[in-house]
């Protein structure tokens, strides 16, 4: 286990070789600045938005628009996830360095451990980061505050977390350019499978709605997203609450501790099968 921060520090220098920092802190600015524009013309404008009937124009406002940010803030994360870990075993493996990092003691396993812990080192002081500070132009610009705060965070960085396993598991067996592709066509689907559940709950379909369940539960990033949209209106009630719980980029349909229990449990999952596919890969 000694070998486990070199092997962290390793990766995270390689990660500033290749300007991942530089080009996800550009893309970070960019929409904090935008965030705070879209924040600073909503409010301002309070009175012309034109909320559902009965629903207070100032909370449809600020959770439709915190919940953008919540979108955003775990795409980013995922990105940042990404580029941390879609070349973990193959690109090592073509730059000639997995073979002398795989010898004992340190072993393949615990390779893919460091390097997925690495890349969560990172990704969650970031994901929260991103999120506070969205949180704060949503609260110093519209009065408006989600009503429960740490929890919505700790979800989105599970989820970037999930992504960054994920990616790992598919360096095993997939080309850096080719697990990128199919990690960011997962994630997609993954929102997909939100924007069904929405459209569901607002057309009554269950059939719809299960579908959109079952999807999340299957990318558990999905769910944790859910469950992070529903937290910030937990304790609001009444139509209000319905309205706002619908989401943007999918609702909040999907929550509660069984889908943090779950979320454990994939973990354990990926991490059993990216071992097994690693080492019996001939690399």
């Amino acid at each position: 286990m000694s070998a486990i921060p070199t092997i962290v520090v390793y990766g995270l220098r390689e990660a500033l070789r290749r300007k991942v920092f530089a080009v996800v802190l550009l893309l970070t600015a960019g929409f904090l600045f935008l965030y705070w524009l879209a924040n600073h013309y909503a409010f301002r404008d309070i009175s012309g938005i034109d909320a559902p009937l009965g629903i207070d124009a100032r909370s449809y406002a600020g959770a439709f628009i915190f919940g953008l940010a919540m979108f955003a803030t775990l795409f980013l994360g995922v990105v940042l996830a990404v580029f941390l870990t879609l070349g973990t075993v193959r690109g090592d493996a073509e730059r000639g360095l997995l073979q002398p990092l795989v010898v004992r003691p340190v072993g393949r396993s615990v390779l893919l451990f460091a390097r997925w812990l690495g890349a969560v080192a990172v990704c969650t002081p970031y994901v929260v980061a991103v999120y506070v500070g969205a949180m704060l132009i949503t609260g110093l610009t519209g009065d408006w505050w989600p009503d429960r705060i740490v929890v919505p965070a700790i979800e989105l960085a599970g989820g970037v977390a999930i992504v960054a396993a994920l990616s790992l598991l598919g360096s095993v067996f997939l080309t850096a350019t080719a697990n990128g592709i199919a990690i960011f066509m997962v994630f997609g689907a993954g929102l997909v499978a939100g924007l069904l559940g929405t459209i569901g709950h607002a057309l009554s379909s269950h059939a719809l709605e299960h579908a959109a369940k079952v999807a999340a539960w299957i990318v558990p990033f999905e769910a944790l997203y859910q469950d992070a949209l529903r937290q910030i209106t937990a304790n609001t009630t009444g139509l209000t609450g319905f309205v706002l719980q619908l989401g943007p980029f999918g609702g909040a349909n999907t929550g509660g501790p069984g889908v943090r229990l779950w979320a454990c449990g994939y973990f354990v999952i990926v991490a059993l099968v990216a071992a097994a596919g690693f080492s019996r890969k001939d690399l």
